[in-house]
């Protein structure tokens, strides 16, 4: 197999990089910034999602994509014109240039943010109704309505990742819930690139914890066995602060207070 990831240079990309080493016949790894040396079995090309020959350049002869390429939502909630040309156009590059290379699967990583508000009663599943709480979760909305697209109209095989906080440990109140490890990850990741033929799927990117915003429950196909548990550094959670009335209302927390003008008591 041979597998292209955008973003490699970024803190998932690493993690993943280190965790899926040597096992492919070929491992690319893009990003507009500066990588490590390529070791064994990697290849390392630097390019910008917002360039659609580039993006093309580097998908040819590869098996499976995975996209982590994109602006995050902290830096850039009041940015709207990044998180558009990356986000958004970049998206739509990497998945047309995977198209035309012939690509058999895309693995995207979304984000928790598209349902961040639904309240926090609400177990979200892959069926559960967009509720994007920012910017950058409206572009991971748009990632996965793409996807769609890509796998019904083209054939190609789509996951799309909906990754939770991702951490070494959890840092906050609300990670309790939606936090996923370095080691949960990789998993997850590796689950989806050599899965057996699928032609769309939805997954949350959440370790074994006892709280719980989100089910995966219709992945269980997947094998995806999270290993890890934020209950494990419970010991470390009472030196947290507590969330604000808001945050602790919604699945996004903190990332629905951002710009925040309307009324709580209107969101259902």
């Amino acid at each position: 197999m041979r597998v292209l990831m955008t973003g490699a240079a970024g803190e998932i990309g690493q993690v993943l990089r280190r965790g899926l080493a040597g096992r492919y016949d070929l491992f690319r790894l893009a990003d507009i910034a500066d990588q490590a040396p390529a070791g064994k079995g990697e290849e390392c090309v630097k390019f910008d999602v917002g360039d659609l020959d580039a993006a093309a350049a580097a998908c040819q002869s590869m098996d499976c994509v995975v996209h982590l390429a994109g602006i995050p939502v902290e830096p850039q909630e009041n940015a709207w014109p990044q998180i558009h040309s990356t986000n958004i156009v970049g998206t739509y590059n990497v998945f047309e240039a995977a198209r035309r290379a012939g690509v058999r699967r895309i693995v995207f990583a979304s984000s928790n943010h598209v349902v961040g508000f639904h309240r926090r009663e609400t177990v979200a599943d892959a069926d559960t109704t967009m509720r994007p709480d920012t910017f950058y979760g409206v572009s991971k909305v748009f990632g996965e309505a793409l996807g769609r697209l890509y796998a019904d109209k083209h054939g190609i095989s789509v996951a799309c990742l909906r990754i939770g906080s991702f951490r070494e440990r959890p840092e906050d109140q609300r990670q309790f819930a939606t936090w996923i490890s370095h080691r949960d990850t990789v998993q997850l990741f590796q689950r989806c690139i050599e899965a057996p033929q699928f032609h769309f799927l939805v997954g949350y990117g959440v370790s074994d914890n006892a709280e719980k915003f989100w089910s995966n429950q219709e992945l269980e196909w997947l094998g995806y066995r999270p290993e890890d548990k934020a209950q494990d550094h419970a010991s470390e959670r009472a030196a947290m602060p507590e969330e604000d009335a808001l945050s602790r209302q919604f699945h996004g927390g903190s990332f629905c207070t951002m710009n925040f003008s309307g009324n709580p008591d209107q969101i259902d």
